[in-house]
């Protein structure tokens, strides 16, 4: 339950008329209006649009250099792409366990798992959530390692005022149709302060430009259309989904199941409302009442693909608590009042 099919009926006249648009150019439109677009949302001096979040991650560490042996930090309870780019990139990823209330890399872990290898970290911010990266971030400075941001699940929020996207020293976003923000054919972009970087970046998504090696990962103008389009309703559906977390939030804080609180100056857009129970049997009890989906239901490194991907990892208790009493409730801005209501009511009667 996405939302996009109720979205697309309330604005379809100006789609039809975007469409239309596009179609009797002669050539696509450069998708540069789309790169200011976001180096203006996020205060970044330079935005590559790419075909992917997961090109955007593979991009910021093809960036890096880096050697077959080197070590790259990464969470061990994301979507798999916050792990799987780093592979892809020729590196080793090394997983690191989360901590119980953000759902965010655990500092502990990564001072246990740091080496003289490692030499970036992936940090996603899950949900629609930030977390408070300063220390990590001087960490990271005083041992010369990367600080890549995975904001691919929030762009739009905000932490005290800084915005998703403005945190890395090279930041990636995702425009898959799950997102806040979607393509209508997916997309991503990665964003960096660092000139070298952007031209190299720019280089990747068009086969390297036969000067190194990249592969096709150009974003079309029209999906670069739809997706500068749905940015300025960002905020007005920001916040919607706020408005719907606070009535999930109204019935569920009395109840037995944990739910995430906002930290202090957090503008949270919730691209997920997940809760998570005491135990497993009531998760998947509640999940197939309301048939809604786990994100996500083992850590990254239990992925049978890991059996054969040299890695690293981490005891990641927390990690598999998570993924075994996450549930993730249905979320976007044009769910009714009935249906939040059915939600509730069906997870008052399980627990």
């Amino acid at each position: 339950m996405t939302g996009w099919d109720r979205e697309y009926l309330d604005n379809k006249e100006e789609y039809l008329k975007l469409f239309d648009s596009v179609m009797q150019k002669e050539q696509e439109r450069n998708i540069e209006f789309l790169e200011k677009s976001l180096k203006e949302l996020t205060g970044r001096k330079f935005a590559v649009a790419c075909g992917s979040g997961t090109d955007a991650l593979v991009f910021a560490l093809l960036g890096l250099d880096l050697k077959p042996d080197d070590e790259v930090l990464v969470t061990n309870f994301s979507w798999i792409s916050s792990a799987s780019c780093v592979s892809l990139a020729g590196a080793i990823p090394v997983f690191c366990d989360v901590d119980l209330d953000t759902y965010h890399i655990s500092f502990d872990s990564i001072k246990r798992m740091v080496s003289d290898k490692t030499k970036a970290i992936v940090y996603p911010f899950l949900f629609g959530s930030i977390s408070d990266t300063t220390e990590i971030q001087a960490f990271c400075k005083e041992n010369n390692i990367t600080f890549i941001e995975d904001a691919c699940q929030a762009l739009g929020s905000s932490l005290h005022g800084k915005m998703a996207g403005s945190i890395g020293d090279i930041s990636a976003l995702s425009f898959n149709a799950n997102k806040q923000i979607a393509g209508i054919a997916g997309g991503g972009c990665v964003l960096t302060d660092n000139k070298e970087q952007a031209v190299l970046f720019r280089k990747l998504r068009k086969h390297g430009e036969h000067e190194v090696l990249g592969y096709n990962s150009k974003m079309l103008g029209m999906n670069a259309e739809f997706i500068d389009f749905r940015l300025k309703m960002m905020i007005k559906w920001d916040f919607q989904r706020q408005v719907i977390a606070e009535q999930y939030d109204a019935i569920l804080k009395a109840l037995p199941v944990n739910i995430q609180q906002p930290a202090d100056g957090l503008n949270h857009t919730y691209h997920k409302y997940v809760i998570r129970f005491e135990n497993k049997e009531i998760r998947d009890t509640v999940k197939e009442r309301l048939d809604t989906s786990v994100h996500y239901s083992k850590p990254i490194s239990e992925n049978l693909m890991y059996d054969n991907i040299t890695h690293r990892k981490d005891d990641c208790p927390n990690a598999k608590h998570i993924s075994e009493t996450i549930l993730t409730l249905p979320m976007h801005p044009y769910l009714t009042d009935d249906e939040i209501t059915k939600v509730n009511n069906i997870i008052m009667l399980s627990v």
